[in-house]
């Protein structure tokens, strides 16, 4: 007698609708973020955009934010991988109720609504904090360079612009001329009223990226112009900001004209070439705050520079903001290590343990192997070495890498999808909301 198989009729109609409550077990993230996203969360700022009752009605808002936090807590950020999960994934569906909404719809959701979207991370830190994930005992900081949607090769240096835009500007010139020439020629053979005095196609290429260097040139000029009145206005008042410019700002400010090196990117002009693992790319430095009790994200910043150190006090200001009070401890490694960094984080009366130095490999301590200059840097060399391997600061590895590994190796974020320093800043706190939203499902 021949073993007994399982029925499997794929084409057999089922008698009952399936509910989308049986796609996925009720632990699933996909139901639990849905649910905190249905009742829990405040979507006032994204619901009244919505009025009067012309057109089709659209899809519900509540949903499309559900679906699009859902999508980023799974490492799924492209509008058309969503559309396309909405139809071949049961986890989706059970977030849209069966709904598919095509990929235009949730672009357009997503940038019409980015501002509003940036907000609920205050409401899901609170959520968090609410559930016991955010003590404030210890909050380790670091930044992560990400790339920009956007290539380094795409970007051009000042000089080359000059030289560049020299070099085209005498070739469109040859261009026109050999235009002009070309309709003389044709007017006395075809007549002056006939079509002939369009710009030929070989050359529209060269003479829009003539004018695309131009604009960037003039934006490198209004930038280094803006840094030397800023110089001369604080030289004059004797309150320059202790600000780590670096070359190239310092060279503007001396001259107001852009460092010869200063680039800027064609598609994406807000990013930055940033040195990252040894090499170099298009990107932002995004900076985290995480605490150590779940290692939840109480706050996030983003720039197109490649120091840290500019970062530390706006961080420790958006923790409190978001919070209603300050943490106990922080830890941040070399890059946050400036002498007025250490002596604001002394005044908040916050234990600071931060790096002045980078730690070689088989001491025990960060920082032995570089000269203390100043005194507040002096005294955090002397803290961390008395402490020695039970120092607080050996909590930032444990606390904030492995978050950036979270959501750059496990959920594939390696590459922002949007352009420009504010909309990729709000990229940057839908992810972080992923994240902390992550961390609040597997805490239920």
């Amino acid at each position: 007698m021949g073993k007994r198989f399982r029925r499997w009729e794929p084409h057999q109609a089922l008698l009952l609708p399936p509910s989308v409550e049986d796609f996925v077990p009720d632990t699933h993230p996909a139901r639990l973020i849905r649910d905190i996203v249905q009742n829990e969360l405040d979507l006032s700022s994204v619901l009244e955009s919505y009025q009067g009752r012309r057109g089709q009605p659209p899809y519900h808002p509540v949903m499309m934010t559900a679906l699009l936090l859902y999508a980023y807590s799974a490492g799924v950020y492209s509008s058309r991988k969503i559309a396309r999960a909405c139809i071949e994934r049961v986890d989706f569906m059970a977030v849209t109720a069966m709904e598919k909404p095509d990929f235009r719809t949730i672009n357009d959701f997503r940038k019409r609504h980015l501002k509003a979207l940036e907000g609920l991370f205050v409401q899901v830190l609170r959520l968090c904090d609410k559930a016991g994930l955010v003590k404030l005992t210890h909050v380790a900081l670091d930044g992560t360079k990400v790339q920009a949607n956007a290539s380094k090769h795409k970007a051009m240096s000042y000089a080359r612009m000059c030289s560049e835009e020299k070099r085209l500007a005498d070739l469109v010139g040859d261009w026109m001329r050999k235009a002009a020439e070309i309709d003389d020629e044709e007017d006395e053979l075809f007549g002056a009223d006939k079509s002939g005095d369009e710009m030929p196609e070989w050359m529209k290429s060269k003479a829009s990226r003539l004018a695309k260097i131009r604009e960037a040139k003039a934006e490198l000029e209004k930038e280094a112009e803006q840094e030397k009145k800023e110089a001369d206005e604080a030289k004059r008042s004797n309150s320059a900001e202790c600000r780590d410019y670096g070359e190239k700002r310092r060279f503007a400010r001396r001259t107001g004209v852009p460092h010869p090196k200063a680039q800027r990117n064609f598609t994406d002009p807000d990013s930055g070439i940033l040195r990252s693992g040894g090499t170099y790319l298009q990107g932002y430095n995004c900076q985290a705050a995480v605490d150590s009790e779940a290692q939840i994200i109480v706050a996030r910043t983003l720039a197109a520079e490649q120091t840290d150190s500019t970062h530390l006090l706006p961080i420790l200001n958006q923790v409190r903001e978001n919070m209603g009070k300050q943490t106990d401890e922080i830890s941040a490694d070399a890059g946050y290590c400036t002498e007025q960094n250490l002596r604001e984080v002394s005044r908040r009366r916050i234990r600071g343990y931060v790096a002045i130095g980078r730690q070689k490999h088989g001491t025990s301590s960060p920082g032995r192997t570089r000269s203390s200059k100043g005194p507040w840097t002096r005294a955090m060399a002397t803290r961390l070495s008395r402490a020695g391997r039970r120092s607080r600061y050996r909590l930032r590895k444990h606390v904030v890498e492995p978050v950036f590994g979270q959501i750059k190796d496990c959920r594939g974020f390696r590459r922002f999808h949007l352009r420009g320093l504010e909309n990729v800043t709000r990229e940057w706190s839908l992810i972080c909301i992923a994240h902390n939203l992550r961390k609040l499902v597997q805490a239920i």
